[in-house]
């Protein structure tokens, strides 16, 4: 464990935010709102909470790994756990992260507060990431991951992605 004196709790969270995605490597942890708390209990070591974007989430034990890895790097002792009530949603996906998505090609979700969560929720059109379009054609509920959805702009015709709202 690095000295307490040289360790500071914002800067151990800095090190947990700042671990990538593995499935959306242009977007962190963070980013998405993974992160759920970052604490250094009185042993000095580093307690980290997660929750996955998706119970069945394929890279949920690579991020585990990944932030451990991040932080025995830097000479932290970790524990991770994964919250997983309340359940994540993309409302907690940060404006730096949804300007990301955009860069990288993905539309990211509407904002859908928790008032209007159901199971037969219908989001809103999808914005073209690239033109802006607000029309497009879905090709697939499913995209490069479970988590997205493929679509084509029916004004620039290009693919995209859609980050699926929960």
């Amino acid at each position: 464990m690095t000295s307490s004196a040289a360790t500071s709790s914002s800067a151990v969270e800095a090190i947990v935010l700042a671990v990538e995605d593995p499935e959306l490597p242009h977007v962190t942890i963070g980013d998405l709102g993974m992160v759920r708390s970052v604490t250094i209990n009185d042993s000095g070591d580093v307690e980290v909470v997660l929750t996955p974007t998706y119970t069945g989430c394929p890279a949920t034990e690579q991020i585990r790994d990944d932030v451990m890895t991040a932080l025995t790097e830097r000479g932290h002792s970790a524990t991770i756990q994964f919250a997983m009530s309340p359940p994540w949603t993309t409302d907690w996906i940060t404006d730096a992260g949804r300007r990301k998505l955009r860069e990288a090609g993905i539309t990211p979700p509407e904002h859908i507060g928790a008032s209007t969560v159901s199971v037969t929720l219908r989001q809103p059109a999808p914005t073209c990431p690239r033109c802006g379009g607000r029309e497009s054609r879905l090709v697939s509920e499913f995209g490069g991951t479970a988590c997205k959805s493929s679509h084509v702009c029916t004004t620039c015709l290009e693919p995209f992605e859609r980050f699926k709202a929960i």
